[in-house]
């Protein structure tokens, strides 16, 4: 699995690139979060290759209650949960239902707040039509067949023969003939991005970056028979494998020192002599899930003349508290200098006697005194720090990286994508649907756009004219007038309540109407009843 990082747009977007007990169910599910917390690097305890042993057998644990599940092997496959979601009308829960489907049957909270980047899981469901209606081998056929695939943008081959991963990729356009060759030659097809082609995927990562708050990526994994494509490495994103068709085995390993631990950048092809003993150890077959933090060393292969199809969901890359602050702290550090004159007072004449690496055993008093100078300098910088400000365009960020959202029935029923309006019989039928002070309105879907203020001016960020490849389009974006600030504001927190456009804390009715329209013609507000024709 590669990352967000790749130059080329489609497989930035595909790998948005590519974590204390084992958590184990008797049945049909069996979940392993994998222990000890501490890093090691080659050195393990009894009770880590306990784990390790009970995830390559996966029988019955006796561990504490909150590690044990039970789930029924018929739960609602893939296909079954994405049309439930068409009948949800609240995007916050939809994005909430997704996410409880993905890793039932432990509990959502469960996950982030004991497992979430910390412990690699594994959850074993037993129902190989678990994903059925995602993405399948036939799917992938159908897009070499009639999509615009390119080797190396859209689509790689590679294979890891003798400890070394080489990669095979042809010029020019990925057509079937090539592309099965090459699979039939013992290479890995790894497509990258493929929402772009597939609007089964697209749906999946839409509704679920919103659970994450945090762009969603996706590649699609392909392994020949009695084959292994990539090297061992480790991703800087979080990472969850579905198994989709055939057997795979996985080796995942614990990061090997604290700095690679929540990786932020991903690692080098490693030999297998870098690494220690894999801390799970396992062959997911379909409807299985594996989910390993950024940092988690993994590798895996095919065994037993069975092919593997699974496809990597990535999120969370860049998104760290020290990404946040690096951001903030210049700023912050700026706004002190033009407001305190605290931070404009000269440095001692004197302090390179007593500062800097060669002085750094001195146990000269000017020295305590200097590091307590800058500690409380440090400590007064966060009542300058611009916090909303770069949370504003963090969230700007998150919008312009968004996949374009996909709409339900209702949604596209109760905003402009519903209009009856029609070319018939020579000329357009059904125009003149107008919103009055009357209409209720509210937002099309929570966290498709962000008020961020810039330069002295309000911008409306939003996402439903991005495309389906990450970045192809520039940010998209309404100049909001600062008389329709309040009004704006309102909206973007009323989700999923309705508003009544006369209701908008507006000057004048032209204003209420005027946003509201402006908002509504861009396929951002829907109404809680059809607009019907004057």
């Amino acid at each position: 699995m590669n990352g967000l990082g790749d130059p080329a747009g489609l497989a930035r977007r595909g790998r948005v690139r590519r974590r204390r007990q084992p958590y184990a169910a008797s049945g049909s599910v069996l979940a392993v979060p994998l222990r000890p917390r501490k890093i090691r690097r080659h050195r393990r305890s009894v009770a880590s290759r306990m784990a390790a042993l009970s995830a390559q057998t996966l029988p019955p644990s006796d561990d504490s209650s909150d590690s044990r599940l039970e789930a029924a092997a018929d739960g609602p496959g893939a296909g079954d949960v994405l049309a439930e979601l068409n009948r949800i009308a609240s995007s916050r829960r939809r994005a909430a239902r997704l996410f409880e489907w993905l890793i039932a049957p432990m509990p959502p909270e469960h996950f982030y707040r004991r497992l979430w980047e910390r412990e690699a899981v594994l959850v074993r469901r037993q129902d190989h039509a678990y994903y059925r209606g995602l993405f399948s081998t036939a799917d992938l056929d159908s897009v070499l067949r009639h999509e615009d695939v390119q080797f190396g943008q859209h689509l790689d081959a590679a294979r890891y023969v003798r400890g070394r991963r080489e990669t095979l990729n042809p010029p020019g356009r990925a057509l079937p003939a090539a592309a099965w060759s090459l699979y039939q030659a013992g290479c890995s097809l790894r497509l990258l991005c493929p929402q772009a082609f597939s609007h089964t995927v697209w749906q999946f990562l839409a509704v679920l970056q919103e659970q994450f708050g945090s762009m969603a990526g996706s590649n699609v994994y392909l392994t020949p028979p009695n084959s292994q494509g990539f090297a061992p490495h480790y991703d800087d994103i979080e990472a969850f494998v579905l198994q989709l068709e055939g057997r795979k085995l996985w080796r995942v390993y614990r990061p090997r020192d604290s700095s690679e631990e929540l990786a932020l950048t991903s690692s080098p092809n490693f030999s297998q002599e870098d690494l220690g003993e894999p801390v799970l150890q396992t062959v997911l077959e379909p409807g299985d899930l594996l989910y390993f933090p950024r940092g988690f060393i993994h590798q895996a292969e095919c065994q037993d003349g069975s092919h593997s199809l699974h496809l990597t969901l990535s999120t969370y890359q860049r998104n760290t508290w020290g990404d946040f602050l690096e951001a903030v702290l210049p700023l912050a550090v700026q706004a002190a200098i033009e407001e305190n004159v605290e931070f404009r007072r000269g440095l001692p004449r004197d302090f390179m006697d007593y500062m800097g690496a060669q002085h750094s055993d001195s146990k000269d008093p000017r020295r305590t005194a200097f590091m307590e100078k800058v500690r409380v300098l440090v400590a007064r910088l966060g009542h300058f720090a611009p916090v909303d400000a770069v949370a504003d365009q963090r969230a700007k960020d998150f919008i312009h990286d968004s996949l374009p959202p996909v709409l339900t029935d209702r949604e596209r029923a109760l905003s402009v994508h519903g209009l009856p309006i029609r070319w018939e019989a020579g000329k357009p039928v059904n125009v003149g649907a107008q919103l009055t002070t009357e209409t209720e309105v509210h937002m099309l879907q929570d966290g498709i756009a962000r008020l961020v203020g810039e330069g002295g001016h309000l911008f409306l960020y939003y996402t439903v004219e991005n495309s389906r490849v990450y970045h192809l389009e520039e940010p998209k974006y309404l100049e909001i007038d600062p008389q329709q600030a309040d009004a704006m504001e309102l909206l973007l927190r009323s989700y999923p309540e309705f508003v009544r456009v006369g209701d908008l804390p507006c000057d004048s009715v032209e204003d209420q109407l005027s946003l509201a329209t402006m908002l509504y013609d861009k396929g951002l507000l829907l109404t809680k009843a059809p607009l019907t024709v004057n």
